[in-house]
């Protein structure tokens, strides 16, 4: 079974609540930017237990991505709880998350690319320099 990654995590995450963050009233929940999430329909839609997914955003991407702000407050890229919402994620800090990921995802695929059409063409010269030789 294929560990997920974060890009798909944090994807799965953003197309599933982006409509919900969106639509934000104030009686649907405490604030815009904090969503709570189904974690465990989350692992689902990736084929995983819920505890990876719950120890990725909680032990290794909060860790990584939270921060403390100058004047000593934490901004907590997830949450266990906020209020009576459970498992929230600080969307907007997501979303740049997903989207360096993404950005940095589409570098390794262009420089893979790149290195394949180079081996291409090296073999190419190579099978013709044989073949003239």
């Amino acid at each position: 079974m294929k560990v997920p990654t974060d890009l798909q995590i944090l994807s799965e995450i953003y197309s599933s609540y982006y409509d919900e963050f969106r639509s934000y009233k104030e009686e649907s929940r405490r604030n815009k930017i904090h969503v709570p999430i189904d974690v465990e329909k989350i692992a689902n839609k990736l084929g995983v237990d819920e505890d990876i997914v719950f120890g990725r955003l909680y032990y290794h991407l909060n860790q990584k991505y939270g921060y403390k702000q100058d004047n000593g407050v934490r901004v907590d890229f997830f949450l266990l709880g906020l209020g009576n919402e459970r498992h929230c994620v600080q969307f907007p800090l997501m979303a740049s998350v997903l989207a360096d990921l993404k950005k940095e995802n589409r570098k390794f695929k262009i420089a893979t690319t790149i290195a394949i059409i180079s081996l291409i063409i090296s073999l190419i010269s190579l099978s013709i320099s044989i073949m003239r030789g």
